[in-house]
């Protein structure tokens, strides 16, 4: 060992090596150093590298904060384009709501406003005018039913029969008035039980039949009348148990279910056309919209 330094021997089959310490150490400091400026230059570049990435994405973040202003200032101008057009829309709804209920239409919430208001011209062109030429409502206010139509024990003759109408309770002197527009084709007394009574027929081979009557003469035969026009009294008359009218809806010579035609108004009528079946309703609308077509689209 040399004075003041420490010598290290490493000995192998190749022979002996001596390392002195202080080149060991300064080996190591070199390492160091070395390693620290690589770290060092490195880092610098590294750091150079993460700036650029913090630019670009700063610039992003601005382009991104532009494009949400912009976006958030066109949200709100097509918000206000939504509130103007939801108004208007409610507004076209108000309307419709208003002409559908002046019409007795009921609003179906399925439709669109386009099929609404061709309901609305269906309505205008064709159920005023079907309203008008076949019965519909009570010829007497209602104050309820007290026979139904269609097989019964008849109350006098105590046999099964056929009931063709309907009983409305009356008391004697009720006004009674016509369902449709029509001429009085009898008014007069019959020997089949009704007592004096009034036929009407309407247009499309309809009649109306109102019995056990009290005779006043208020409509003759031949007579033309107009819907809700006063054609009589009620009484008890002919083959009667007590008070009412006798009511009857028949279509060439078919008797029909009149409760149908009592309660048809123009909200139901879609429903009443499946209620009655016996009438061809399609040809009857076809006939009405034809009265209602201009006249070179007839000649066509």
């Amino acid at each position: 060992m040399i004075k003041n330094k420490f010598t290290i021997t490493i000995t192998d089959v190749n022979g002996s090596k001596h390392f002195y310490l202080n080149q060991i150490i300064k080996k190591i400091f070199i390492y160091i150093i070395a390693f620290v400026l690589l770290f060092l230059i490195f880092s610098g570049f590294y750091i150079k590298y993460l700036d650029s990435k913090v630019t670009d994405v700063s610039k992003k973040r601005e382009e991104l904060l532009k494009k949400s202003k912009e976006l958030e200032y066109s949200n709100i101008q097509m918000q206000k384009k939504i509130e103007e057009k939801a108004k208007q829309y409610a507004a076209i709804e108000d309307k419709i709501a208003s002409f559908e209920e002046a019409l007795g239409l009921e609003a179906e919430n399925n439709l669109t406003i386009t099929d609404r208001l061709e309901n609305l011209k269906l309505t205008n062109e064709q159920q005023i005018e079907i309203l008008r030429q076949i019965p519909n409502g009570w010829p007497i206010e209602n104050k309820g039913i007290t026979g139904n139509f269609g097989w019964r024990e008849h109350p006098l003759l105590k046999r099964k029969e056929f009931h063709p109408g309907i009983d409305l309770r009356a008391e004697v002197g009720t006004p009674v008035y016509a369902t449709a527009n029509g001429v009085v084709e009898f008014a007069g007394y019959s020997d089949n039980g009704y007592g004096y009574n009034v036929i009407l027929l309407h247009n499309f081979g309809f009649k109306t039949v109102f019995a056990h009557m009290t005779r006043r003469d208020v409509v003759k035969a031949g007579q033309f009348v107009s819907k809700g026009q006063l054609i009589g009294y009620s009484g008890n008359t002919g083959l009667s148990t007590g008070p009412h009218l006798h009511y009857e809806v028949r279509f060439i010579n078919k008797t029909l279910e009149p409760l149908y035609f009592l309660n048809l108004k123009r909200k139901n009528m879609n429903n009443f056309f499946n209620q009655e079946r016996r009438v061809p309703w399609q040809s009857l609308v076809k006939a009405v919209t034809a009265q209602h077509l201009p006249q070179t689209q007839k000649q066509q």
